[in-house]
């Protein structure tokens, strides 16, 4: 008794020392990965996207690093995604300055020279006496003023109004499209060739996608030579729109899609163009994310406008 009595201090003592030292390992075996996820939180507080807590143990600790890793990928993603659509809004506002600055230009060219002769007339300057002679004129270009107009109002409403998707075959979505163009092909001595035997079902606005092919075939038709062939039709899931005609080169195609562009200024005046087809068509493919294609054929020689679906 005497000896158990004696050594209880030893007992006692060795106890708390094994006590803290358990205690010391256990508190560092805690805060090691709480100082771990608290140094990651820093570094995710100033968006280093390398930043990871790497905590694998089991219990509580472990799972509140996997929450904070998915929590700041989550908000990763969301400040990607941010920063892509504001690139996008960016470059939609410049484009959209860059376009009001051309239909500025476009438009002024018209109307100086409507004022022009009509004051002209008013004056009888010279050759301006003859008043039937320049009406007409003045009217021709009031006319396709007009019509300059009416297309820029329908691509400042491009991406205003929301149309519904509907799932049906391009065949159906294009055939009434292609109809009153038909009608103009042959009245020009055109040949319109129509295939739809690989035709495809395509989840689309149909409107929207009709107003783009709309503006392909009219441009098609226009630069299309008399006994010159058309063509439209499906292979894989891609949309073709062939028409013969003197080719493009590559280095000159880009710019047919800038709002305005013409090629040859005689041409378009005789087509009735004003160079905002295609930057209309551009406008509609992007807003439908449809990939699309306008290159020269050689056999025979022409243009080929695909969209992809």
């Amino acid at each position: 008794m005497q000896v158990i009595v004696s050594l209880l201090p030893v007992s006692i003592f060795l106890c708390l020392i094994i006590a803290v030292l358990f205690s010391l390992l256990y508190a560092r075996a805690i805060t090691r990965p709480i100082k771990a996820i608290s140094e990651e939180t820093q570094r995710m507080n100033t968006l280093d996207r390398a930043a990871i807590c790497r905590v694998n143990t089991r219990d509580e600790i472990g799972t509140l690093a996997a929450n904070v890793n998915s929590l700041y990928g989550n908000l990763l993603g969301t400040i990607e995604s941010l920063e892509t659509e504001l690139k996008k809004v960016g470059a939609a506002e410049r484009a959209k300055t860059d376009f009001l600055r051309a239909a500025s230009h476009e438009l002024k060219t018209p109307v100086t020279a409507v004022s022009v002769i009509m004051d002209n007339m008013i004056l009888g300057v010279g050759k301006y006496k003859n008043q039937k002679e320049w009406l007409p004129k003045c009217k021709e270009l009031v006319d396709r003023l007009s019509g300059m107009l009416r297309e820029i109002l329908d691509t400042s409403h491009l991406g205003d109004a929301i149309e519904e998707k509907v799932t049906e075959s391009i065949e159906t979505i294009c055939a009434e499209v292609i109809e009153p163009y038909g009608m103009i092909a042959r009245a020009k001595g055109l040949l319109l060739y129509v295939d739809w035997s690989a035709a495809f079902v395509v989840t689309m606005p149909p409107k929207l996608l009709g107003k783009a092919l709309s503006n392909i075939l009219s441009n098609a038709v226009q630069y299309t030579a008399t006994g010159g062939r058309l063509a439209v039709y499906c292979r894989g899931n891609s949309l073709f729109v062939e028409n013969e005609c003197a080719p493009i080169s590559e280095e000159q195609i880009p710019r047919l899609f800038e709002p305005f562009c013409r090629m040859d200024e005689s041409r378009s005046r005789e087509t009735g163009g004003n160079g905002l087809g295609l930057y209309i068509t551009a406008s509609i493919l992007h807003q439908l994310e449809l990939d699309f294609n306008f290159k020269p054929m050689c056999s025979p020689d022409g243009m080929r406008f695909t969209i992809k679906f």
